[in-house]
């Protein structure tokens, strides 16, 4: 049976409250919310069966800077929660599940493979791991500069390595509204057997439909939600129609 789409609302922290960037620029930041574990609440209530969590400071820093504040949130909510920057440590992911995660993304120490095999052999399918592209090529160290691996290339390694599932993310379309990058989902589902978790331009019901269409096991969706361009409960509409048109009902 297939695995239902999931939506992803998308609460980034910095400076302890929940922002959105654009194109990964720290100087671009928009503030949503004062009160993270509120939105948490609030996305939770409104249907959402995850939460996309992102410590950007940590991402910047290189270590978790909100540990404290992703355990609030996790503690609030029923639902899991996926949690995601500066852990490039295996002490930094233990941190993360002890917060509370139900998944930790690794970005930047996945292409230091010793750490990649350790936190599967520790973590298994919990471990994700982020692939951002700019202009096709990995982005690192919390999108400030970019590594010599294509994107594509880095995705085989990681399905050959195991990894449970990647999250890509086109920078030039995070924050932008302008649509996520259909043929770089297309070419990494072609390229590599590996779930793929779309982020970035999402914007739309039909960029929503287009990110479903080309085999992505879910969308994460941050400004749109945020600035009422998309509503959560219509998001999830088109992922349970597309979940009950693959069973055949």
């Amino acid at each position: 049976m297939p695995t239902a789409f999931v939506v992803y609302p998308a609460i980034d922290l910095m400076a302890r409250r929940a922002v959105r960037l654009r194109q990964g620029d720290m100087t671009q930041a928009t503030v949503f919310d004062d009160d993270p574990v509120a939105l948490a609440r609030r996305w939770e209530a409104e249907g959402a069966r995850w939460l996309h969590v992102v410590d950007l400071d940590g991402a910047a820093r290189g270590t978790p800077q909100h540990l404290d504040l992703t355990s609030r949130i996790c503690r609030a909510v029923r639902a899991p929660v996926q949690v995601g920057g500066g852990l490039r440590t295996l002490d930094a992911l233990r941190g993360a599940f002890d917060a509370g995660a139900a998944r930790a993304i690794i970005g930047t120490a996945a292409l230091g493979r010793t750490l990649l095999f350790e936190a599967m052999r520790e973590f298994g399918d919990r471990i994700a791991v982020a692939l951002d592209a700019r202009d096709g090529v990995v982005a690192v160290e919390g999108w400030q500069r970019t590594s010599a691996v294509h994107v594509v290339e880095a995705a085989r390694r990681l399905a050959d390595a195991g990894v449970a599932r990647v999250i890509y993310t086109d920078i030039a379309r995070d924050g932008m509204l302008t649509g996520p990058d259909l043929d770089g989902l297309r070419r990494l589902r072609e390229a590599a057997e590996i779930p793929v978790i779309a982020s970035g331009g999402i914007a739309t019901l039909d960029s929503l439909r287009g990110v479903m269409a080309v085999g992505a096991e879910g969308a994460i969706i941050g400004r749109a939600l945020y600035d009422g361009r998309l509503r959560l409960a219509d998001a999830l509409a088109v992922a349970g129609e597309a979940a009950t048109c693959s069973r055949g009902v």
